[in-house]
């Protein structure tokens, strides 16, 4: 179940509160523990369906080498594809309403889309819906997360696209446009803060994260831009190097460590999601889970 991948996911619902214009809550909570299922489900679901390939490519894996029996690994997928959605309809209707397609694609990718075309897009679609399940777990609608969901989405593109590649080696093309995908992500996310030049944001109640900021003095950096810049740089700098190597020698060492890194990127990207909405506490909380999945990435294999 790749313990280091799972602190990329908590993000994704902060961002998606960040960007509604919210401070998270008790619901966002129930959000993320929906996440944190169905992301958990997908990673059961996708060894399942990966069995016979994993033997010839990868036998160490858990099923392919006995530790874990195929049934035990499709109870489990099962079991937390309920969870999810449990935990969703409690965080209310608009959050059940996001969560529903969020299974379905998990579980049409694992058994079905992964290898074609379309597996690239169904996993971005993925990462975007659960960014929008926070957003909608929180205020009830998702509107306002949109961009900020298609952000993430297209970096998780990227990152799929290569990944298609970890086990074989191929082509450095897929490497190279997700350092190109990068760079403009960073640059979008970087030069254009969402919400208002004076840094104010819609009224909300006061939640876990404590009350909003104050206003800047205008002409002066806000702490919000500042933590926005940091984390986006953070973000070019965890895949730059590894998108590199990947293109100069697609081998599937470089290909998987290219992978591994984009997908420990989306902890500092989900973090600038936050700080340019505003979310400057919330991003401060997703920051501090990048090092623990640096930690636990020394013991498991995040891909």
């Amino acid at each position: 179940m790749r313990l280091p991948a799972l602190f990329s996911v908590p993000g994704d619902a902060l961002a998606g509160a960040a960007a509604s214009g919210a401070r998270p809550g008790a619901r966002t909570l129930l959000a993320i523990g929906s996440s944190l299922c169905l992301y958990e489900a997908g990673m059961a679901l996708n060894d399942w369906a990966d069995r016979d390939v994993d033997a010839v490519e990868r036998p160490h894996r858990p099923l392919p080498s006995g530790r874990i029996r195929p049934s035990a690994a499709l109870t489990a997928a099962c079991a937390l594809t309920a969870a999810g959605l449990a935990l969703a309809a409690r965080a209310g209707r608009p959050a059940l309403t996001v969560a529903a397609p969020l299974a379905a694609t998990v579980w049409a990718y694992d058994l079905g889309l992964k290898h074609t075309p379309a597996g690239p897009v169904a996993m971005g679609t993925a990462r975007g819906l659960d960014l929008l399940l926070g957003a909608a777990a929180t205020t009830g609608h998702t509107g306002r997360a949109l961009p900020s969901a298609a952000l993430l989405g297209t970096h998780t593109v990227a990152v799929t696209t290569v990944s298609r590649h970890e086990a074989r080696g191929g082509s450095p093309l897929a490497p190279l446009a997700a350092l190109a995908t990068t760079a403009l992500l960073t640059r979008l996310v970087a030069h254009r803060p969402a919400g208002s030049a004076t840094g104010r944001r819609p009224a909300a109640a006061h939640g876990l994260m404590g009350p909003g900021p104050a206003r800047h003095h205008p002409g002066h950096p806000s702490v919000a831009a500042l933590l926005t810049t940091a984390c986006a740089a953070a973000y070019a700098a965890t895949t730059a190097r590894p998108y590199v190597h990947a293109a100069l020698n697609p081998s599937p060492p470089l290909t998987q460590r290219a992978v591994g890194a984009g997908i420990r990127a989306t902890i500092p990207l989900q973090a600038a999601l936050t700080a340019r909405a505003r979310g400057t506490a919330g991003a401060l909380v997703i920051a501090a889970l990048a090092p623990l999945g640096a930690k636990f990435a020394k013991k498991v294999s995040v891909t």
